[in-house]
């Protein structure tokens, strides 16, 4: 008989959606700030860019959501085992420092 593993809370996937929208907001209007740019430097070329609209599909928000889950589990587990080494029962910022170099080549 398999026993079934109790599923931790996972991260909303509207909060993460919205993330996403915020994100490509923000590299939408550096886009359209240098095309303005080379649009200028070209003398009024008369180029014209078309806008376009990023979405995510439900499958890859899920996934994202796994993901950041992950993420932020294996984060806590590193930075637990480094408080538990110098005898603390609390995670401090140095701890999450000190393990953040070695989490960020490994995800």
């Amino acid at each position: 008989m398999a026993m079934e593993e109790e599923s931790a809370p996972s991260f909303d996937p509207d909060t993460v959606m919205e993330i996403f929208k915020l994100v490509w907001l923000r590299t939408s209007k550096d886009r359209e700030q240098k095309q303005e740019e080379d649009i200028l430097a070209a003398e009024g070329g008369g180029l014209v860019a078309k806008k376009k609209i990023t979405t995510a599909n439900a499958n890859s928000l899920k996934l994202s959501c796994e993901l950041l889950k992950l993420f932020v589990t294996e984060t806590i587990q590193r930075a637990a085992l480094i408080a538990e080494a110098e005898g603390l029962t609390t995670i401090e910022a140095t701890h999450l420092e000190r393990i953040l170099p070695q989490l960020l080549l490994d995800f």
